[in-house]
């Protein structure tokens, strides 16, 4: 054998080379026994989580079949310039390596077991120029690695890199998008009209040009749910364009303003509103990386190659990925690697009982619905070798509905770290910190708040012994929102402003038993920034729940919300407002551990 030109590493003297036709064999091998094993195929699944800033490529090599990982694996990394040995390494009893390369180059990667020299399978050529992208190069091998190379076909480049990355694409998508959103809004409601009687929608080179030279700027009069739920999810579908487009998040932050400047101008033929601004391009790029990494959870699977079903599963998480995987084909289907993080989902089903009590009009009721709550913890502090260098790494997300056909979405609540770093102190205790962004959408009977905000705070989890772990955030920043009434009382039903806002959240597990749950959320907003600077909105909202598992992921909860707003303005009697709901639920948990990062 021989030496690689840098390395004084050899390789074993036994390795000797064969045929490898298929992806996955048939092999040549020495004794049945050593048949038997290679037959079903190794597959070569590589784990972006592993991938250290120093420049590590790191991951498994698995039976493919069987999908249980091979100790003694040779794997072997060389530089595809000079032919010169980059790393080798070799796996432990679970199948995981980690080999060292510097974070410059191009690679290719081969791996050999048992006597058997894989060096002439379809080798999985890793692009980097920077150590993230080294990071979303191995996500794409694991990919190829998985699907029968082509004669003459070439492989999908990696996520974000050559062909597989284009600014041009959603810089033409979006402004397409909202051409034909004009379109459509100018037949569903033609009978929509401004105050000064000018068909809302009916915009034309004239009213743009009005707007971009003599636009006033203010805050519009929509209604709450348009405002702050639709124009998010307008945004998301920008940031989807952009980011399955290979685009960066910071990137497709700037597509996501430009987005909702350009609907602005020319999409409606009303004055620009400044809350629009922030709810499409802030809270809609918040809203649409939690939707692109959904998506693309679904689309990783297994680590297999997605097919169709997985294809329309991630294109209802997040449409505007759908249009690009489906309308360019090989081009944009690479999968965007997650680096495998730590997450915890759960799915509740039950029956709700509300009380809702309005002090300032004598109103009282109760009410019974069905409630469906789903919520998903991405990216947990604690697992080894997941990092978070890239926006939204961590960040949790929930949905929740009571089953109301005049107010279906009772809350969306997402916050993600924009920009920090994990720590950690003695054995027991992992946690991140840093900037998080947030966008909170709440709707409960008779009245609602809605933000989008940035916070200083910290995620962590602290396992003082084997069967308990607590898990928790605190968070404090400043949001820009509305809050107001569900029922309007003088020109609209909400108002705008600026002010703090603060979490707390609690989660004690007991083993892979029980669960507790507790979670406060306050919001003061104070008129600044908004048309009714002399009055101030003060909401509070408290969740705590108790689950116990039954069997396996099923199990049962009781949860318990508690909702408050109390509103002050000159020119209206004080508002004083409360609702409780309890809720008996079925709840399918995403692992039997409650979410513990072990």
């Amino acid at each position: 054998m021989k030496q690689a030109a840098d390395s004084q590493i050899r390789t074993p003297p036994r390795m000797r080379p064969a045929a490898w036709p298929a992806a996955f064999g048939p092999y040549r091998v020495r004794g049945d026994w050593k048949a038997t094993l290679l037959r079903a195929g190794l597959a070569a699944s590589l784990s972006t989580w592993a991938l250290a800033q120093a420049g590590r490529i790191s991951g498994s090599v698995k039976e493919r079949s069987l999908d249980q990982g091979i100790q003694g694996v040779l794997v072997t990394v060389k530089d595809t310039g000079t032919g010169a040995l980059a790393g080798i390494g070799t796996t432990d009893a679970a199948g995981r390596y980690s080999v060292g390369v510097r974070s410059w180059g191009t690679f290719t990667l081969a791996v050999s077991t048992l006597g058997y020299d894989a060096s002439n399978a379809p080798d999985l050529v890793v692009l980097s120029e920077s150590n993230p992208d080294l990071t979303l190069a191995v996500a794409m091998a694991r990919n190829a690695w998985l699907e029968e190379p082509q004669p003459g076909k070439p492989l999908a480049p990696p996520w974000g890199t050559g062909a597989g990355r284009s600014h041009l694409v959603p810089a033409l998508e979006i402004p397409l998008f909202l051409a034909l959103l004009n379109g459509y809004d100018r037949l569903a409601y033609s009978d929509v009209v401004e105050p000064w009687g000018e068909k809302t929608y009916s915009t034309t080179w004239s009213t743009t040009r009005n707007h971009l030279l003599h636009g006033k700027w203010v805050i519009d009069r929509d209604a709450f749910a348009m405002n702050q739920f639709n124009h998010p999810y307008q945004g998301a579908l920008f940031h989807g364009f952009a980011r399955s487009a290979g685009v960066g998040y910071w990137e497709s932050l700037l597509y996501d303003n430009m987005g909702a400047f350009l609907w602005k101008m020319g999409g409606e033929t009303g004055n620009p509103s400044l809350n629009d601004m922030v709810t499409t391009g802030q809270a809609g790029s918040f809203l649409g990386e939690v939707l692109f990494r959904l998506a693309n959870l679904v689309l990783e699977g297994d680590g297999d190659r997605p097919g169709f079903w997985r294809k329309l599963g991630a294109t209802a998480l997040s449409p505007s990925t759908g249009i690009n995987m489906f309308g360019f084909g090989d081009r944009f289907s690479s999968v965007f690697p997650s680096h495998e993080p730590p997450t915890y989902w759960r799915l509740q089903v039950g029956e709700s009982l509300s009380s809702v009590n309005d002090r300032g009009q004598s109103l009282s009721f109760n009410r019974n619905a069905a409630t469906l709550d789903y919520s998903i913890a991405y990216g947990l502090p604690g697992k080894d070798g997941y990092t978070y260098t890239r926006p939204f790494d961590y960040f949790h997300f929930q949905f929740t509905t009571l089953g109301n056909r005049d107010n279906p979405v009772d809350d969306i609540m997402i916050r993600g770290l924009l920009l920090g770093t994990d720590y950690e102190a003695g054995d027991s205790y992992r946690g991140i910190w840093g900037l998080y962004g947030g966008y909170d959408y709440i709707s409960p009977y008779i009245f609602r708040v809605s933000t989008t905000s940035l916070s200083l705070g910290t995620t962590y989890q602290w396992r003082p012994s084997p069967v308990v772990a607590l898990q928790g955030s605190l968070l404090g920043g400043v949001g820009y929102g509305a809050a107001g009434n569900v029922t309007p009382v003088g020109e609209r039903d909400y108002h705008y402003g600026l002010g703090p806002q603060a979490l707390l959240a609690l989660r004690l597990l007991l083993g892979e038993w029980a669960a507790f749950d507790l979670t406060g959320r306050k919001y003061y907003l104070n008129g600044s920034g908004g048309n009714d600077p002399s009055g101030r909105e003060d909401v509070g909202r408290l969740n705590a729940g108790f689950t116990v598992r039954i069997h396996g992921r099923q199990s049962l909860g009781l949860q318990y919300l508690f909702s408050t707003r109390d509103a002050r303005y000159p020119d209206r009697p004080d508002s004083h407002q409360s609702g409780r709901t309890v809720s008996l639920v079925y709840t399918l948990l995403g692992n039997s551990s409650f979410g513990v990062v072990k």
